[in-house]
């Protein structure tokens, strides 16, 4: 057999020069198009489902958020495994699925058992909610905003937050290939109403009159139109509260014709979220970090050029004395794995020259045998490419398995 394909090579060179030329043709393509990583991501085929509350202890959380919840999980077709973790005030349930499994098709399966399972759940006590679809290797980019020089007063860590929450999260979010960008640090932003009960019993209000009266003074109403010649005119009241003096002038009620004003029997001033940790950067104080998640499944260098792309148009568009910082970038760790691997193949493939050359004691000879090393690289990674398991190796694995 081995002695056909030897003279039907030898004597159909165009034939067999053209099929070669075809490998190494394709090999190039699957390369530059095949997803590579610097590290393998063994992540399971896996969905999770999270519920916060915060007035739950964790014995609460398992009794009544991550029993119902996993009692309506178990009938999941091609379900491998279900685990749970419940602590104070957080409900994690981890549901594992068989590989070949489609994610998305898995995810509209729980998103049903969730809309089943809520009605067992009363409503304060939180509303589940599936994670991102990402893995444990999602987190490609991450990033610090911190004022500059001169400029610490002016951005405190209130004010940053803010800023990484509506300027520069809402451009990176509508990235293709990025699923989600997390923010950590700071403090988020809120307005907060301190009620004096000296003032709410000589005034005679009570609570349920300032949550209906807050409720029904901050919103927008739309109205009909006015048609004026070839102009139409459309009414609409906007009552939308824009910040503190706004709250303040809320009527709460009113006493013998007097209209009662927020600002009578509370306080309103700007306050923040209860928060569980901070950031900081170098011992020079508070700054607040952005961790950008890839989509499951994309190439990690393409999403990571894009976002590097995206981030140098944020740039412009933040306040004079804010600035962007990148601390972790994957495509860094992807180039430096690269060129490590590209040098040792060089040098390896030189060595196996060398000894060939040296066994047959012919350069041109040793150099056809060699030959045979980029091509079947190339022919594997096609094969990769072709069944779809480029996604799960790594490019260490990529190279040494050819």
């Amino acid at each position: 057999m081995i002695s056909r394909i030897m003279y039907f090579s030898i004597h159909n060179k165009l034939i067999i020069s053209v099929f070669v030329m075809g490998i190494v043709g394709l090999g190039i393509y699957s390369l530059t198009h095949l997803p590579l990583d610097a590290v393998p991501d063994i992540t399971d085929n896996q969905v999770q489902i999270i519920t916060s509350s915060p007035d739950l202890s964790a014995q609460e959380v398992e009794r009544f958020i991550t029993y119902p919840l996993e009692l309506e999980m178990g009938n999941i077709p091609s379900v491998v495994e279900i685990r749970s973790i419940s602590r104070f005030g957080l409900s994690v349930i981890t549901i594992v699925f068989e590989e070949h499994i489609d994610i998305y098709w898995a995810r509209e399966q729980i998103n049903q058992k969730i809309q089943t399972a809520r009605s067992e759940i009363p409503e304060q006590f939180g509303q589940p909610e599936m994670g991102p679809i990402s893995t444990g290797l999602g987190e490609i980019y991450q990033y610090v905003i911190y004022p500059d020089e001169g400029y610490q007063d002016q951005f405190d860590a209130t004010e940053l937050r803010t800023i990484q929450d509506w300027i520069i999260r809402r451009q990176l979010i509508g990235l293709d290939g990025v699923v989600e960008v997390n923010s950590s640090g700071g403090y988020l932003k809120q307005y907060e109403i301190s009620i004096s009960q000296g003032k709410l019993k000589a005034y005679g209000v009570t609570l349920q009159e300032i949550f209906q009266a807050v409720e029904a003074n901050n919103s927008n109403a739309g109205g009909s139109y006015i048609e004026k010649e070839n102009q139409t005119f459309f009414i609409r009241g906007e009552g939308m509260v824009n910040n503190t003096v706004d709250l303040e002038n809320i009527v709460v009620k009113k006493v013998q014709d007097v209209p009662v004003l927020l600002k009578n029997v509370a306080r309103v001033t700007i306050g923040h979220s209860p928060r569980f940790g901070a950031v900081t950067m170098d011992g020079k104080g508070e700054v607040v970090a952005g961790q950008v998640m890839m989509l499951k499944g994309e190439n990690s260098m393409e999403v990571t050029r894009r976002i590097k792309e995206r981030i140098e148009e944020i740039k412009e568009s933040l306040p004079e004395g804010v600035i962007l910082e990148p601390y972790l970038d994957r495509s860094k760790l992807i180039n430096r794995t690269t060129h490590t691997i590209t040098k040792n193949l060089i040098e390896g493939a030189l060595i196996v020259i060398f000894i060939l050359v040296l066994l047959l004691g012919n350069f041109r000879a040793g150099l056809i045998v060699a030959s045979v090393i980029p091509i079947s690289m190339l022919f594997a990674v096609t094969c990769m490419r072709i069944f779809g398991v480029s996604e799960r190796l790594s490019l260490l694995r990529l190279f040494l398995l050819t």
